[in-house]
Formats: structure tokens, sequence, C-alpha cells
């Protein structure tokens, strides 16, 4: 367990306000969401899955995701309206079956 994630006083030494959300949970939220919107909840669709984390999240933040297609290839942006449309993943793409 990283204390980042549960302990306010360890995310305060690491100069966040509170706990960051685990960079997994962002990207299982994004999976879950395309496979959703765009794969009709199918997740045998889904052939791999991959990102570059580029942003913290608190708990309770908004995670807006763009879906550009070409092929079997979906290319993503996941960006944080609270946070100005700041990054969270980058260089993400998700190769279907």
């Amino acid at each position: 367990m990283n204390p980042l994630h549960a302990d306010p006083a360890f995310a305060k030494m690491a100069g966040f306000d509170r706990p960051i959300l685990h960079g997994l949970a962002s990207y299982g939220v994004v999976c879950k969401a395309v496979v959703d919107g765009v794969l009709d909840g199918d997740p045998t669709r889904v052939k791999s899955f991959s990102v570059r984390f580029a942003g913290s999240l608190y708990p309770g933040e908004t995670i807006e995701t763009s879906v550009w297609r070409d092929g079997t290839t979906l290319t993503l942006l996941a960006t944080c309206p609270e946070r100005d449309g700041q990054p969270v993943l980058t260089h993400a793409t998700m190769e279907l079956r």
C-alpha cells in the first residue's frame, strides 16, 4: 500500500492537498468508459491498452476522455476538466480484436 493514496499527512508531505487517486484507478475508469461508450460494453474486443500516466487526480474529480479511431486502433487522451484540462493519461492506445 502506498501511503500517498491513503494517508493525508503523507500526501501533504509529498506536496498534495490530500491523498491522490492511484494511477491504475484512472487507467481502469478510462478503460471501462471506452469499453462502454465505444465498444458496446464488450471487454473481449480489447486486445491491449497502453497509457502514459501524465497527471494526478483527487478522488471525485472528473476524467474526460477523447477517442479517435483508425481501423482497429483507438487513440485516447484523458484530461481533468476541474484542472483546466490537465492531462491525466496520454500516449494512450487501445488495440481492438
